[in-house]
């Protein structure tokens, strides 16, 4: 994690930065291994929702696309959230390439995953970028927008992996910025959880890729710049790979309380496990 300052003005609360610029390189190359790795049957197996995993890859060039800025969506309509509007456009790409064949579908990853990386490099993470629903700012810092594309591009892999019996990518270095960027949605989680000014909630995600997060309860908001002071009025300690699966609705926040160890405050500890860090 970073020691800079956010460039955005009023974004602190969201804790120093996160440079994830370098991973997006690495993560292109794991995906393409994956990919050509599948049978013709594994691709029509289903790995998010209804969506094969045909049509998860077929998101994904949608998502590079996006990004390299050949925008393929078209205008929100007449009263229709910005979540509405994503997820109806992003089904619309994935119909539109739905006879795409795998071979195709590998070869366009590459030349794109290739360039978005290439344009990653080089990106001000003290910029000004679009808005972060889960983590509640617009704009948001650049820093936070390239790592929650990162977390995307990585979430989607894992879905493929999952869909085809092969386990959780543990690659330490792109593991643990994925936890970092998800554990931002804290103060956002616990927005409507009441608590007087300065109590502390720990997190803390266990194993090589793990890391230590604290929420402290501001006048206005909850805070993850705050240094640790004195004992938590609840700590919640799990293992990664629960960590991060109820931050995309891997499992449910119930499941997920119910694999943590949890110290003091129940309440505090079950407002953490409904933890949210995609666009619903």
């Amino acid at each position: 994690m970073s020691t800079r300052s956010s460039g955005v003005p009023g974004t602190s609360w969201l804790g120093s930065p996160i440079d994830a610029r370098a991973l997006f390189g690495p993560e292109a190359d794991a995906l393409l291994g994956t990919l050509r790795a599948l049978t013709a049957a594994d691709w029509h197996r289903t790995a998010a929702g209804h969506w094969t995993v045909h049509a998860v890859a077929a998101h994904l060039l949608g998502d590079h696309l996006g990004r390299l800025g050949h925008d393929h969506r078209n205008s929100r309509a007449e009263g229709e959230t910005v979540e509405a509007f994503i997820h109806r456009t992003n089904q619309e790409w994935v119909d539109l390439h739905a006879d795409d064949s795998p071979a195709s579908l590998v070869d366009a990853l590459a030349a794109t995953g290739t360039r978005l990386a290439r344009r990653f490099s080089a990106a001000d993470l003290d910029a000004a970028a679009v808005g972060v629903s889960w983590a509640g700012v617009d704009p948001a810092p650049a820093w936070l927008d390239i790592a929650r594309e990162f977390t995307e591009h990585w979430t989607h892999r894992q879905q493929i992996r999952h869909a085809v019996g092969r386990g959780t990518d543990q690659e330490p270095r792109a593991l643990t910025v994925v936890l970092d960027t998800f554990l931002r949605a804290l103060p956002h989680t616990l927005r409507h959880t009441p608590a007087p000014t300065g109590t502390q909630i720990r997190v803390t995600a266990e194993g090589p890729a793990g890391g230590t997060w604290t929420a402290t309860a501001k006048d206005d908001r909850w805070s993850l710049a705050e240094a640790p002071s004195g004992r938590p009025a609840a700590v919640v300690l799990m293992d990664t790979e629960t960590a991060w699966r109820p931050a995309v609705r891997s499992i449910a926040p119930a499941d997920a309380l119910a694999r943590a160890r949890v110290r003091g405050d129940r309440r505090l500890a079950e407002a953490v496990c409904r933890i949210v860090s995609v666009v619903r």
